[in-house]
């Protein structure tokens, strides 16, 4: 995922990988975008409130969280990638439209 996300490769966007964030590390995060991709592994399968504290507090800081499970990116990377894409083009559109430029 990783080799993906670095050098600005998705869609021109600086992903910085373990970065910590209060008092989480996010697997992945875009600072301009304040979005967290999470993958979750076995581990987390049986972390469900934890994982839902998690989420919910990175929010409350104005991340958005985006998970996908670890088997998705080792077997279907590109519908990962699809799925990040299309998050951030519809980012990019609402911010265009509530732009001054935009309306």
């Amino acid at each position: 995922m990783w080799n993906q996300l670095k050098s600005r490769k998705l869609l021109g966007y600086d992903f910085h990988r373990q970065k910590p964030i209060d008092k989480f590390i996010v697997d992945f995060f875009c600072p301009e975008l304040m979005v967290a991709i999470e993958i979750d592994g076995a581990s987390h399968w049986q972390k469900g409130d934890a994982d839902l504290e998690r989420h919910r507090r990175l929010e409350s800081l104005g991340v958005h969280v985006i998970r996908f499970d670890d088997r998705m990116v080792k077997l279907e990377m590109s519908k990962v990638l699809s799925s990040i894409e299309g998050w951030i083009r519809a980012q990019e559109q609402e911010a265009q439209a509530a732009s001054p430029r935009g309306r």
